[in-house]
């Protein structure tokens, strides 16, 4: 599932130590813009932290999942974002790549043109 707004705000990183060693978590608040705009906090563990670099007022899209789990007969619902695709700046800068998926233009003089066999 995917999910793209605006990060309205980060919250803090949290560390701590589990059995299976150091863990690390950020969480950061997405607005989903509509009538009624909608606010999501979103995860991020470990790498993934570094890897989007995030910043108040980046326009991005969220891959996610949706995970509940129970804790003392109470749910605990999270969504843990998986990649984060920042949206603008990349998608700019990639589209004026030279290696972009389309051939170049051919353009033709005038007398070129009149050299169909029909």
């Amino acid at each position: 599932m995917e999910l793209t707004g605006t990060v309205i705000a980060l919250l803090p990183e949290v560390n701590g130590q589990g059995k299976n060693g150091t863990w690390r978590k950020q969480e950061f608040i997405l607005e989903i813009p509509s009538q009624y705009p909608k606010k999501v906090c979103i995860s991020l563990w470990g790498d993934k932290i570094d890897q989007a670099d995030l910043n108040v007022n980046d326009s991005v899209t969220a891959s996610i999942d949706v995970e509940s789990r129970e804790y003392n007969s109470r749910w605990y619902t999270e969504v843990k974002a998986w990649k984060i695709d920042k949206n603008g700046a990349p998608a700019s800068s990639g589209s004026s790549s030279s290696g972009s998926p389309l051939p170049p233009v051919t353009t033709f003089t005038e007398d070129e043109s009149d050299d169909l066999p029909f």
